[in-house]
């Protein structure tokens, strides 16, 4: 009869494969494995390197293989319309001739208190103005419809609302006069320029204006509007700059100052797409600072005309970021 004990044994043969019954025996078995297997890696890894080292060649075609596979190289496009149609739809904003410097006119949502952060936005926008929306709560409360009129008669190109939730920034409205469309954005993390670390003070100089990553023919028509915000031509020595990015449907807004400097001696120089040093920019280095204010915008509504009973060219509507791959601008 065979007993208990040797029924739970290993059968021979096993080695260092068997499980050990002991609990310290099996953690030091495992760090025993562990380190074996990260040893070898870095042998096979001081190799490859010595290898790439030697033939240049390996290690350009290693870089070509291994390129991490992203989300944004994952996009679908959403190729919904197309550039013909907009245009056709809304030839104020596709106009290709002399675009007229704009002349915004700033005004807040109902019965609003974020008057200080509208005059930030005045220093934003060039050529702006903010008037409130009602002086106190028994005067007349002006519609979007008679401000747009209003702006219209007074030569004005855009009119923006800033909207409010909980004493914060919460959206911005952007009616393109004099016929629309009207672009609504929802706003966060709003940041106004003195709380940013090492912020600057922005002069009157009118800014550029880079727009970033808008491919697709809504992205290219926010893209339009953005553009009527700002002048044509910007003051290049205040080296101000206002960039709009869009990554993954969300528009950071962000405005910086060029700051150019001498090259200290252990940063590199600037060199150009063939890697040699750039003619010109010999010991320059340029750096960034901050000015601000800094917030994200979401696109959630276009309409036709102005307000909603104009009609809707696009809405952002629920479980569209279902498919984390697809992207609406």
């Amino acid at each position: 009869m065979v007993s208990k004990k040797a029924s739970h044994r290993p059968p021979p043969g096993a080695g260092l494969d068997a499980k050990p019954r002991n609990k310290i025996q099996r953690q030091l078995l495992h760090i025993k494995r562990k380190r074996a297997k990260d040893s070898s890696r870095r042998a096979e890894r001081y190799a490859f390197k010595k290898e790439e080292a030697k033939n240049p060649k390996l290690k350009e075609e290693r870089l070509k293989r291994n390129i991490p596979l992203t989300i944004d190289r994952k996009r679908v496009w959403d190729d919904a319309g197309s550039d013909v149609e907009d245009a056709a739809k809304f030839p104020s904003l596709f106009s290709t001739e002399n675009p007229k410097s704009p002349k915004i006119l700033i005004t807040t949502s109902l019965n609003s208190s974020l008057h200080h952060e509208a005059e930030l936005l005045t220093d934003l926008f060039p050529n702006s103005v903010y008037v409130r929306r009602t002086r106190h709560r028994f005067a007349h409360q002006f519609s979007i419809r008679e401000i747009s009129k209003f702006a219209t008669n007074r030569n004005f190109t855009a009119v923006v609302i800033l909207r409010e939730d909980q004493k914060k920034p919460a959206g911005l409205d952007i009616v393109h006069l004099p016929t629309g469309p009207m672009f609504h954005f929802s706003m966060t993390n709003w940041v106004e320029g003195k709380r940013i670390p090492g912020h600057g003070r922005a002069t009157e100089h009118w800014p550029e204006l880079i727009l970033n990553n808008f491919r697709t023919p809504l992205g290219l028509l926010t893209a339009h509007l953005f553009r009527t915000l700002f002048p044509p031509q910007p003051d290049i020595e205040g080296r101000q700059v206002v960039t709009v990015l869009n990554s993954r449907d969300y528009l950071f807004f962000r405005r910086h100052r060029y700051v150019f400097r001498e090259k200290r001696e252990t940063e590199k120089a600037v060199v150009g797409s063939d890697g040699k040093e750039m003619k010109g920019a010999e010991g320059i280095r340029a750096g960034m600072q901050e000015l601000g204010p800094r917030f994200t915008l979401k696109l959630r509504r276009v309409d036709k005309g102005i307000q909603r009973a104009s009609g809707q060219e696009w809405e952002w509507k629920g479980q569209m970021e279902k498919t984390r791959t697809k992207f609406q601008l």
